[in-house]
């Protein structure tokens, strides 16, 4: 009798479904930023306010998207939203006021850049300094939630990745093009044996071990 081969069942892992927005009765902005782990360049926040019944079936989280699908995704957001805006602190703020106020000000400033002054804001992580009397919600892994997040991620990622190819050019032993500037082997090795460029963060110890070790191609 010929045995029969238990049937092979294909599992699709579901896409996790994001909303539009948190709320509905206030004009809301997702805010996102990009580089607090680098040891160079500054930190880039964005605000982005979506039409309320946006959707998208590719937008979210940055990290979890290639490359070319940010780039791509960032022409429909700005294309799309009502109102978005890219801001940073550089290096040397990030060395006087530390990397996570250097964060909230940088999310400030992109606020602050938007044409539209919205009535509510959605944070990504779970701090954030209040931005003048807008009332805002602090949410973990908020930016694979809501697209207004998810689309602050990837202006604040993309405006940043385009930011540290040009500064690569300066200090090509560095590999800014490819690592962005993140803690990579290669990168820490470097700093330990050049030492620092005028765009590193003096605060970030190479040595430390709190800080993270990236794989290269970030």
């Amino acid at each position: 009798m010929k045995k029969v081969q238990p049937r092979k069942v294909k599992i699709v892992k579901e896409r996790r479904t994001l909303s539009a927005r948190y709320q509905y009765e206030l004009l809301e902005a997702g805010c996102d930023e990009a580089g607090r782990g680098c040891l160079a360049g500054p930190v880039f926040a964005a605000a982005v306010i979506l039409p309320a019944d946006f959707d998208h079936h590719l937008l979210n989280d940055s990290k979890q998207l290639t490359e070319e699908v940010r780039y791509q995704l960032r022409l429909e957001i700005e294309e799309k939203a009502i109102a978005h805006a890219v801001a940073w602190c550089d290096n040397h703020e990030i060395d006087r006021i530390n990397i996570l106020n250097a964060s909230f000000l940088a999310m400030h400033r992109a606020v602050e850049k938007l044409h539209l002054k919205p009535e509510f804001l959605i944070i990504d992580g779970n701090r954030f300094n209040k931005y003048a009397d807008v009332p805002h919600k602090c949410i973990v892994e908020g930016d694979a939630k809501y697209f207004s997040i998810a689309a602050a991620s990837i202006l604040a990622k993309t405006y940043r990745d385009d930011y540290m190819k040009q500064i690569a050019a300066e200090h090509p032993e560095y590999n800014w093009h490819s690592n962005k500037g993140y803690p990579t082997i290669s990168h820490r090795k470097m700093v330990l044996e050049m030492g620092h460029t005028p765009y590193h963060r003096k605060s970030f110890k190479v040595t430390d071990p709190q800080l993270l070790i990236f794989e290269e191609g970030v």
